[in-house]
């Protein structure tokens, strides 16, 4: 039986979506400015503004002395907000996009809506590469741990679509259910793989759990660039194929019907929302729930069309997550792995959304 949250909602119809969208965004700005304040070491709201506005506008007159109410900011407190928490909070906003986005294409084209970043084995993929780089004690190499989980969520992508292509048939297509089945099959065989290498990992076991739990810490410009570019390509080609994944949702002969080049469309937006997955977790480690969760949410508050559901959902994705690593950077009182805190947040709420769909 379909969800409800399969179906349009209009609960907000008379709410203009450019202007949530707008809202939404400086939601996000604000986040990220409390965020930066917050930590170990207090600084105020305005010296972050300051410090902001000086770096944007390359004047350092604005973090000078003022008058004794806003003295100068120490080298320290800038050194602390643009070297350890910027890099890590825009990277958790950018992967907290990434993985809404991902989601959206992924629930869109498979016609699923249990389909998340993570159906067609690429975080299993990335686990693996990323558990084959700190067992060989490449952790201290340049960027060598992501690298290797991209190169895994890669090269397991693309042998999920090489397994689920179907060459007998008349026309040869892609199978969603070929393509969700596939994804199982090798996630399965490499995290039997990665149970593996943890049992002969011996002092690097801790260190492998740890990354496959997920976490923002110790996050650098060069995380963010990355991250921010892939997701810029990511969210373009989303937009453009917009119209084309509505279409598509009513199924593949309607679309076909009403000129979508269906196989084309869905290994374009197929591979689109894997290598974004693929770089969030290289990035991040293992985040579940962002990417499930959250295209429902919004898809239950402005409806199924895909050219107002991305942008929001991407939105919606940066705060929930950048929120949720706040939480476990600055008031628990231990700092617990952000895959840890999305799954024990995220799954009691699934599971109501998935109740509550499934009784009607």
């Amino acid at each position: 039986m379909k969800s409800e949250f399969d179906k349009p909602n209009y609960t907000i119809s008379l709410i203009n979506k450019a202007t949530f969208i707008v809202i939404l965004f400086f939601m996000l700005i604000g986040l990220i400015t409390l965020s930066a304040s917050m930590g170990y070491v207090k600084i105020e709201l305005f010296d972050i503004l300051r410090i902001i506005a000086s770096k944007i506008i390359n004047n350092n007159n604005l973090i000078a002395y003022i008058n004794d109410s806003f003295p100068a900011i120490s080298d320290k407190s800038i050194t602390i907000v643009m070297e350890v928490r910027f890099p890590r909070i825009l990277t958790c906003a950018a992967v907290g996009a990434a993985l809404s986005l991902s989601g959206v294409i992924f629930q869109g084209i498979l016609l699923n809506p249990l389909a998340d970043p993570y159906t067609l084995g690429v975080s299993a993929g990335a686990a693996f590469g990323a558990s084959v780089a700190i067992l060989l004690n490449l952790s201290a190499a340049f960027v060598s741990v992501p690298l290797f989980a991209f190169a895994g969520a890669s090269l397991t992508l693309f042998f999920v679509i090489f397994l689920s292509y179907n060459k007998k048939s008349y026309s040869p297509t892609l199978s969603s259910t070929n393509l969700i089945l596939s994804g199982i099959i090798v996630s399965s065989i490499l995290s039997a793989g990665i149970s593996f290498l943890k049992y002969i990992a011996d002092e690097q076991v801790a260190i492998i759990i740890f990354w496959l739990m997920g976490s923002f810490a110790s996050k650098t410009w060069l995380d963010v660039v990355i991250t921010m570019f892939f997701l810029t390509i990511g969210s373009i080609v989303a937009f453009v194929f917009a119209r084309d994944l509505n279409l598509i949702s009513l199924g593949e002969r309607a679309a076909s019907t009403l000129g979508v080049d269906t196989k084309r469309v869905t290994l374009i937006l197929l591979i689109t929302g894997s290598m974004v997955a693929a770089v969030s977790v290289s990035v991040s480690g293992i985040i579940g729930f962002v990417g499930l969760l959250v295209p429902h949410i919004v898809r239950f508050i402005v409806g199924p069309d895909n050219r107002s559901l991305i942008p929001i959902s991407m939105l919606t994705g940066s705060i929930l997550l950048l929120a949720a690593d706040t939480i476990t950077r600055t008031v628990l009182p231990y700092e617990i792995p952000i895959g840890v805190l999305t799954a024990l947040i995220g799954g009691p709420i699934f599971c109501w959304i998935f109740k509550r769909g499934s009784v009607r």
